[in-house]
């Protein structure tokens, strides 16, 4: 029964323990399907199932119908166009890499994704992983990422922090960064493919650094400053512009022209782009010897889409597949294989300019990639004067929002270290080593955090506060209230082989002695008392016992090794004419630490599972405290928790299924009323304030009694 009166409330219940509570309301059979049903469910069919999957594989046929065409369409179109520009020549980061450079044809597909913000095209993170990918290679790794797709594999990289995700994206954009420097200043530097190889590029640029050609220089910092100024403007003013200003496309159209103009390739010897080759089959001889670089080019692309698309689906607050993405980049990759076409991956540049300008959908994409096929088969001669430098100016002016995110360090420093560390160490490893060892070093890292987070948990000691039914760390508050002889102890982890012996530890340094040692001292005094009694040493009055001898020796050493074993055993005083208070005093020089817990009470609420090896040291720490006549109690776990110990034959004598309670106050009020406590021990200044009642029906192993008890204010202890 609940009674509201204000803005308090008052429960009267049972006190249950897990039993009783299923005693009193039994659970419904619930019939749990196995492997056999899941696999019948898969193969099934149904035409709400085959809607589902048709709509989950094309999601155009959702989107697409409910299009803002007034709202979206214009913005969409400008921001296609401005994509286009920077796919036309930017060597090492979109589409028109291959054609630029290793002549091979740029990839212009726009399959089926789930993300609105990021552009499709040759990442400079795959070039740099293989920088001269044949078309069997870019087919095969598209082949792969589909079957990733459509075995619901996207989860091995889908499941990443998003710390991890920004510190990838981020060591990405100084890949990009790095790579265009030689553009910018037209250098010859090392192919970037391997671990430490950024840091060789930098070395041969600045080693080469008098060599720049001052004509491209200066071309991409005039084109870098004006990015730079135009973006400030259309994000300060981009609620009073219709569309943000393509400056992009605009430099570009500017740049072509003043380089043809002024003839710059013969008269200052800019690099231009030059003639496009049109598409030609591929030459599939290469499989056996690029089945590896394959498997990595397909993991690493798809590593890199999802990282920029968490970005922005965290940005703009909408759902990602990532099995969808992997189904959508692998169709890309074998189209543009089959025509000599680079991997495609999500282009950090190009996604940073479809976002910039206002770009809203799929449609944005659509419409770059129809405009890069006319470009390329009709038109491409018109940008044959353009400088490289130019674009890669471009790029690295749309790379600020990336190169931003070094901010969040100090964020994630005040919110959580362990994200901060995170983000670090991925930052490293991508940057040292690379793309693809550093996106699997992180992940490994990632998941070492999680160990070392589990396997040292922070554990604590409550107490009540406020003297109602919360129970709070005891170090936090100072109103607080904790039963004499009772401690309550909260593991907020789950137990497993790593932290059962750590989840000891702690345990032993809380209740302030080791319950083995303390069995042990009091199995030896028994063999004492034992002797000392079968030689009529030995009396026992009213007030104790009396020693008819005074030379008993206690021996220093704890234990005999040669019966360890006999010393842990439960003590055993049914042979004895007497019962022994172990904290009373026992006869002379037979010392035993003396202990004041009677109770001691585990909250398991956030203890999702434990596993066998934590199963055994759990059961022998409840062992030995039960051994020394300390009563354990366990609360806050879940059906499902107490049902595997059972199977797992976890009960027995001494440590019963009884021992499971359903909250905290439930166990605190059967162990006061076990040791027939009346009333709590509280400060008299706390009884002022409104009375009320709470009933409390011992229900289940103290059904036969039934108490009345009044409290005061707050207090709900009785």
């Amino acid at each position: 029964m609940i009674e509201a009166i204000g803005n308090q409330y008052v429960v009267a219940r049972p006190v249950y323990s897990a039993n009783a509570f299923g005693e009193e309301h039994k659970k419904k059979q619930r019939r749990h399907k196995t492997f056999l049903d899941h696999l019948k469910q898969c193969c099934s069919c149904s035409t709400q199932k085959a809607k589902r999957i048709a709509l989950s594989s094309f999601p155009i046929a959702s989107w697409l119908p409910a299009y803002r065409i007034k709202e979206w369409l214009l913005s969409d179109i400008v921001s296609g166009i401005n994509v286009i520009h920077e796919s036309k020549i930017h060597p090492f980061d979109v589409m028109m890499v291959g054609a630029v450079v290793v002549r091979l044809t740029p990839t212009a597909d726009t399959a089926d994704p789930t993300v609105s913000n990021s552009s499709v095209g040759n990442d400079s993170a795959l070039d740099d992983h293989k920088v001269m990918v044949a078309a069997t290679v870019t087919i095969l790794s598209g082949i792969i990422q589909m079957l990733l797709g459509v075995l619901k594999l996207g989860f091995v990289v889908i499941y990443l922090s998003e710390s991890l995700i920004s510190g990838f994206t981020t060591a990405a954009a100084v890949h990009v960064l790095v790579s265009q420097l030689k553009f910018m200043l037209q250098l010859t530097v090392p192919a970037h493919t391997d671990p430490f190889s950024l840091f060789k590029v930098l070395i041969s640029v600045f080693s080469q650094i008098e060599k720049t050609n001052i004509a491209d220089l200066v071309t991409s910092l005039v084109i870098l400053f004006v990015v730079f100024v135009v973006k400030e403007i259309n994000q300060r003013y981009k609620a009073k512009l219709p569309v943000p200003i393509p400056i992009e496309l605009i430099m570009t159209v500017i740049a072509t022209g003043v380089s043809y103009g002024f003839d710059f390739k013969n008269r200052f010897k800019v690099a231009v782009i030059g003639e496009m080759k049109s598409p030609i089959t591929p030459d599939a001889q290469t499989l056996q010897d690029t089945i590896g670089d394959c498997f990595g080019i397909a993991v690493v692309g798809f590593a890199v889409a999802f990282s920029v698309a968490s970005v922005y689906s965290l940005k703009y607050d909408y759902p990602i597949d990532g099995n969808q993405e992997l189904i959508a980049l692998g169709v890309s990759n074998i189209c543009g294989g089959l025509f000599r076409g680079f991997a495609a991956s999500t282009a950090l540049s190009r996604s940073g300019v479809q976002e910039s300008t206002g770009g809203k959908t799929q449609i944005a994409g659509l419409i770059s990639a129809i405009i890069v096929l006319i470009v390329i088969l009709a038109i491409g001669f018109l940008l044959e004067p353009l400088q490289k430098s130019v674009l890669a100016a471009l790029a690295l002016g749309n790379l600020k929002g990336m190169l931003m995110q070094f901010t969040e360090i100090r964020r994630l420093w005040r919110k959580d270290k362990y994200d901060c560390i995170i983000w670090i160490m991925t930052f490293i490893f991508a940057v040292v080593l690379g793309l693809g060892l550093g996106l699997a070093a992180s992940v490994a890292f990632q998941l070492l955090t999680i160990v070392f987070r589990t396997q040292f948990p922070k554990c604590s000691m409550l107490a009540n506060v406020g003297r109602s039914n919360i129970y709070k760390n005891r170090k936090d508050y100072s109103d607080i209230y904790e039963p004499e002889g009772v401690k309550i102890f909260r593991c907020p982890s789950p137990l497993y082989f790593a932290n059962i012996g750590f989840f000891k530890r702690k345990l032993i340094d809380a209740v302030g002695f080791s319950p083995l040692r303390i069995l042990r001292k009091r199995n030896k005094a028994l063999k004492k008392i034992r002797k000392l009694q079968k030689k009529g040493l030995l009396q026992v009055t009213p007030k104790g016992f009396i020693c008819t001898v005074d030379c008993v020796k206690d021996s220093d050493e704890e234990l005999d090794n040669d019966k360890i074993e006999e010393l842990d055993q439960p003590i055993n005083t049914t042979d004895l004419p007497f019962q022994i208070d172990w904290n009373a005093d026992l006869p002379v020089n037979i010392v035993v630490p003396k202990i004041s817990l009677h109770s001691l009470i585990l909250d398991f609420s956030a203890v999702s599972f434990l596993d066998v090896s934590s199963m055994r040291g759990l059961k022998t720490i409840l062992q030995e405290f039960i051994r020394i006549q300390v009563d354990v109690y366990i609360v806050g776990t879940d059906d499902d928790f107490i049902e595997k110990l059972g199977r797992c034959e976890f009960f027995d004598d001494e440590v019963k299924d009884s021992i499971f309670f359903l909250t905290i106050h439930d166990a605190v009020l059967h162990i006061l009323m076990k040791k027939d406590y009346s009333t709590s021990k509280f400060n008299p200044s706390q009884e002022k304030g409104a009375k009320y009642d709470f009933t409390v029906n011992t229900n289940g192993g103290l059904r036969n009694r039934e108490c009345q008890v009044r409290f005061f204010n707050r207090f709900v202890f009785i």
